[in-house]
């Protein structure tokens, strides 16, 4: 088994993580933190879209809810935020041009067209139906993909960012039901080989500030993150306690089969799997790690901005021993035996 990891380079001073892509087509204001909360129940609602542009990201209000409880998020998360983005997701049947019209008109300024299978006739139908009624004054993300193929198409289609990953989700069983993606870094290095003018976003597989820094360097503009921002104080529900005394959170995959029941009442095949996730606190101090975490990658590349990441990263692979090693692997004794 092996892995990539960057090499060193000569250090520089802080980096600036301001994303060289801008978002949204009419004011171009980019984000100064590259991390987007993903569209899901048990991570994106108004606490954590209010949080995630206070640190300079975004957060995407998830879909599943029905048009005035998605519109009554926006609402508030666009009252709270008037000077930043607010982005909302929507689907690419039924009814998505409804759903895209209320959030848009309540404070969306960025649509996240939301489905696991990107490359896909449906998408094109709905991307050319969201241009031809909002015209070019809204900001698209569309998604997801795996492919150099699929990101050229769906940009061709009208979208300004194209989600890229299929299956590489903590609680995403994908790849096991139906046998397709591809490993979540090798599909960034096949889709930033992209000549559109569109962005490309990592979703899924994000563990920690060092995966951000790859994503990044293989020629992402941004990380989209789940599990990563899950479980805290802005993230939706209630924090239980589970038999072991653990708090927690729940956390689950949109196509799971308890939130597709929840969601739309019936189930099909499921896809992911719903868990709990340990309560960390609040995202402000997660996100500010990673920030941190960040700059200091870009650091030892040598490169103050994300494209000087690109431009300068150099990679190697390693073996599954070098992996062990690349995490902490103290053993802590007292008296002789392994706390």
């Amino acid at each position: 088994m092996t892995t990539c990891c960057l090499c060193l380079s000569t250090a520089t001073s802080l980096a600036d993580l301001r994303s060289t892509s801008p978002v949204g087509s009419t004011d171009r204001r980019s984000l100064d933190l590259p991390i987007i909360a993903s569209p899901m129940d048990t991570v994106s609602e108004v606490d954590m879209s209010v949080a995630m542009a206070k640190a300079g990201g975004l957060a995407v209000i998830h879909r599943y809810n029905t048009i005035p409880e998605q519109g009554q998020l926006v609402y508030q998360a666009a009252s709270h935020i008037s000077t930043s983005l607010t982005a909302a997701a929507i689907g690419v049947t039924g009814d998505y041009l409804e759903r895209a019209t209320t959030v848009l008109s309540l404070g969306a300024n960025v649509l996240c067209v939301d489905v696991a299978h990107g490359h896909h006739i449906m998408m094109k139908k709905a991307l050319e139906e969201l241009r031809k009624a909002f015209g070019e004054n809204i900001y698209i993300i569309a998604g997801n993909v795996c492919t150099l193929e699929g990101v050229n198409d769906v940009s061709d289609w009208g979208a300004d960012a194209v989600r890229c990953n299929i299956g590489g989700g903590s609680i995403c069983s994908t790849r096991i039901v139906t046998g397709h993606g591809l490993p979540g870094l090798q599909t960034i290095f096949d889709c930033a080989r992209t000549d559109r003018n569109v962005k490309i976003i990592a979703d899924g597989g994000i563990k920690t500030s060092g995966d951000i820094v790859k994503a990044l360097a293989a020629g992402a503009d941004f990380v989209m993150c789940g599990s990563l921002l899950a479980g805290t104080q802005e993230s939706p529900g209630q924090i239980v306690t589970l038999p072991d005394g653990t708090r927690a959170k729940e956390y689950r995959g949109m196509a799971s089969r308890v939130a597709q029941m929840d969601w739309r009442k019936k189930s099909s095949t499921p896809e992911g799997v719903a868990s709990y996730i340990p309560y960390k606190g609040s995202v402000v101090d997660i996100l500010q790690d990673l920030k941190g975490g960040i700059q200091s990658g870009l650091s030892y590349t040598g490169a103050r901005t994300i494209a000087q990441l690109q431009h300068k990263a150099e990679w190697a692979r390693q073996t599954s021993a070098g992996t062990v090693e690349s995490g902490t692997h103290i053993l802590t004794t007292q008296n002789g035996r392994k706390k």
